[in-house]
């Protein structure tokens, strides 16, 4: 599903539709440009960093994972970090594509429902994220992942590109 760019001269209700429509539309375009790859690019690295798309695919999924329920919301979410083996992201063989953007999706879907539950004002519960600070608003949570995901989707364009994939947004 291809999602159109969230441009600034369409209304919004106001800043929290903001946010979730460039969150929406960062991450399905991940996952567009990613379903777009033949399977031999899924796995395979073009950087010197060395990750795959299907790894980003992972990651992006736990950066929502850390900042929204363990960060904002305060909840044991057993593993934070399952995205990273021996320092660097990882992807068992048995994770398909599929099973990632589903994750992905249904992440993207809790932090939806999270949003709308609450005022963009409102501090995230306590917990081992914030490493004893003061837990930040909901809407500094939004601002990092809205970044997160540009980042990482600039980094998707380039890899997508040398794997002769989707170029541009």
């Amino acid at each position: 599903m291809t999602m159109p760019f969230p441009e600034p001269t369409i209304p919004a209700a106001g800043r929290t539709e903001v946010f979730l429509r460039y969150l929406d539309y960062f991450r399905e375009t991940v996952a567009t440009k990613v379903s777009a790859l033949p399977d031999a690019e899924l796995r395979r690295s073009r950087l010197s960093s060395g990750w795959t798309p299907l790894e980003l695919v992972k990651h992006l999924r736990h950066v929502e994972l850390r900042w929204i329920e363990w960060g904002f919301q305060g909840r044991d979410v057993g593993d934070p970090w399952a995205d990273r083996r021996d320092d660097r992201w990882y992807v068992a063989p048995e994770e398909t594509r599929e099973s990632l953007l589903d994750a992905l999706r249904t992440q993207g879907a809790h932090t939806r429902s999270v949003v709308e539950a609450n005022h963009l004002s409102t501090r995230g519960a306590p917990g081992p994220r914030w490493d004893g600070a003061q837990p930040p608003p909901l809407e500094r949570v939004l601002f990092h992942l809205l970044q997160e995901y540009a980042r990482h989707l600039g980094h998707l364009d380039v890899v997508t590109e040398l794997a002769g994939g989707p170029v541009g947004e």
